[in-house]
This record gives C-alpha cells, structure tokens and sequence, in this order.
C-alpha cells in the first residue's frame, strides 16, 4: 500500500484529483504529492488542447462545484430557445443545439459562446449567414451544421419558404440560411424563366370517330410563384393535365377533316381554354404547339389512296386541256394553208429540213423538181 502518490501534470494538461472515484480537486501543472493512506486516488488527465470537458462528473461540478467551474472552466448552459455560437481562439467552430450543458477548459483555448435566441425569427442574420458558406471548405469544419438549413437561390429564380408545413414568404435571390430547431423548415427552389412542358402520346378520337395520336409542346412560367405553392401541391402537374383536357376539347368536337384542313385551329383551342383556368393560379401560357399527328396504319392507306386519285385526276384534267390546246393550233394552221399554198409548200420545206437532219444520205433522181414535185428517196 502507497501512502504517498507522486502525480505530474504537464504545462498543457489539467488533471482531476478523484478519491475513491470522488471528486477532490483540480490539479494544475507541475508535481503533485499526494497523501492516499488507506484511499485509492486516481488522476484523470485532460489535454488543454481539446477543450471540450466530456465527463461524467460534469453536471456535479456545475451543481455542487461553482467555485471550481468558474476557476477552471467556461460553462455553457441554453435554454429551449436558445443556440450557442462556439468560437475557439476567435474561429467559429461548433453551433451548439438548445437546451445545450457543457463545460469548457479555460487556460489554452480562449473558448467563447455567443447566445443567440431563436424564438422571434427563423432565419439566421445576415453576417452569421455568411460565415456559414462553405465552411466545409475550412481545415476544421463546424460542427453542428445540422441545425441550420443553408438555402442558395439562383439569379433567375426564387425560393418557397416552409415553416411548419405551410408557405412563409418567397426568398429573393441570393444565400439564405435558417434554424430547424424548434421548427420544420424547409425550402423549394422555383425557376422563374420561360419553362417548356411536353404532352406526347395522347390517343384521342374524334368527332367522327377516328383515333389519332399527337404530341403537344407548350411553354409557361410562374406569375404569381407564392399563389401558384399555396392553391396547387404540384403545378407543373396541374398544367400537363390542364393541357390534356384542352387537347381532348379541341380534338374530340372535330372532324378529321376539319383538323387537317387547318392544324392551327387545336393550338387557338388549347391555349383559349387552358389559359383562363390557369390565370386563376399564378400561371400563365406563353404557347402552344401541336408537334405531331399520327394517323392510324389503315387511315393512312385510305388516305394516300385518295391524294393519289386526286392528283391522278389533276393530271387527267391537265392532259386533256393541253391535247385540246394542241388540236386547236393544228386546226388553226391547216385553215391558213388552205386558203395560202405558198404557206402550205413553205411547211412542207420545214418538214422536209427537219427529216434531212436525222438521215445520213439522200438520194435525189430527176433533177431538183424532183425534190419540190416528185420522188424523195431516203436512206
């Protein structure tokens, strides 16, 4: 049995002095002779460079031991509304939750707890909010960023502030952060620029039976972001089915041949009626545009069939005109060379220069009358 311990605590080390698992003291640096006689001591050592004091007997000092915690220790004690700003040597490094209890070593470390009372407001202050980007970029990263919802709105968008389940406010562009303690936060990022939708494959009869299948392009935006969350739990989805129902309108009251005569006449009926519904809801359309119509395999047959027999007829039509306007010139000229024989032999001239190009040879007997009179020999 030791009657006297020996117990040495470095320049950068506290030590706690605990007598049969009881607390005595606080040793500083230096040697320490200790007096045991039938106890058992026991020196738990702590390095001053972790100031963090995470130990069983730390709500009995903050109890029963003031004096020592104001001595040795900075205490850190937050109420159910309260967060702790903990910065160690003048740096930012933890975000302590509400009704937070700790103790801190003093002496190596200048620990320090800013307070700051949430129950007014969410949001976090500015300043506070700036030092709060990027921080994992930092060689030591902050501890306690759980808490805080950290929110970048981009320049051509807009943010959907959540508080408890319903829509607070819009955020403006730019970083936005927010405690969750206490609270449900939570935030939706809208884009306010010109945004396309597609409707593709809708099967759609119409008027006079006939199934046909297209593709709408259409393009919106928001008018009124904080109306449109509040009256719709998804409007991009409200809009597609608003679209639907207006392609189904515009289709199902028409002949096949109406739509194909004049397209256009689906785009004027979608946006007509889908545009009035969505005003009410912070929408609006910008356009409308049927993509495609895709005719069923047999109508397309039936179809072809039928511009084939027109344009056969057209050709029919066209030919017979111009055989009509042929017969008429040959009628006219053989009336002028009946009543003229010199117009009359001057054809027969041209005839024959026409035939005395395709021939290799002309044989000519009985003397040039013969060509004008008598007997051409070709060969």
């Amino acid at each position: 049995m030791k009657i006297i311990e020996r117990v040495t605590v470095a320049k950068n080390e506290r030590a706690l002095l605990l007598r049969n698992g009881s607390f005595e003291r606080v040793l500083q640096p230096g040697t320490h002779w200790l007096f045991a006689g039938f106890d058992t001591l026991e020196a738990e050592r702590f390095d001053l460079d972790q100031p963090a004091f995470t130990h069983r007997l730390a709500d009995y000092l903050m109890v029963k031991e003031p004096a020592v915690v104001a001595a040795e220790f900075v205490r850190v004690e937050l109420g159910e509304s309260e967060v702790g700003l903990r910065t160690d040597n003048g740096v930012l490094v933890e975000l302590l939750p509400p009704a937070t209890r700790r103790l801190y070593w003093k002496g190596l470390v200048d620990v320090k707890v800013e307070v700051v009372d949430i129950t007014e407001t969410a949001e976090l202050p500015a300043a506070l909010a700036a030092r709060l980007v990027q921080t994992q970029l930092r060689p030591r990263a902050v501890v306690g960023l759980a808490g805080v919802l950290q929110v970048q709105v981009p320049e051509h968008g807009a943010g959907i502030l959540w508080l408890d389940g319903k829509v607070a406010r819009l955020l403006a562009p730019g970083a936005h952060a927010f405690w969750k303690f206490n609270r449900h936060v939570a935030a939706e990022l809208v884009d306010l620029r010109l945004q396309a939708l597609e409707v593709s494959g809708q099967e759609i009869l119409t008027r006079d039976k006939v199934a046909l299948r297209l593709n709408l392009s259409a393009t919106w935006r928001f008018t009124d972001v904080l109306r449109a969350y509040r009256e719709l739990a998804k409007p991009a989805e409200h809009l597609y089915r608003e679209l639907q129902f207006g392609l189904r309108a515009a289709v199902g009251t028409r002949s096949l041949d109406e739509l194909l005569e004049n397209k256009s006449v689906i785009d004027e009926v979608v946006t007509a009626q889908v545009s009035s519904k969505l005003a009410a809801y912070g929408l609006a359309l910008d356009g409308v545009g049927v993509k495609d119509i895709v005719l069923p395999g047999e109508m397309k047959t039936i179809l072809a069939q039928v511009v084939e027999a027109g344009k056969a007829a057209e050709a029919n039509v066209i030919r017979r005109r111009e055989e009509t306007a042929a017969t008429r010139s040959l009628l006219n000229t053989a009336k002028v060379m009946e009543d003229n024989p010199v117009a009359l032999r001057l054809k027969e001239l041209e005839t024959l220069e026409r035939v005395a190009e395709r021939i290799d040879k002309i044989s000519v007997f009985g003397g040039l009358d013969q060509v004008l009179n008598g007997l051409v020999k070709l060969r």
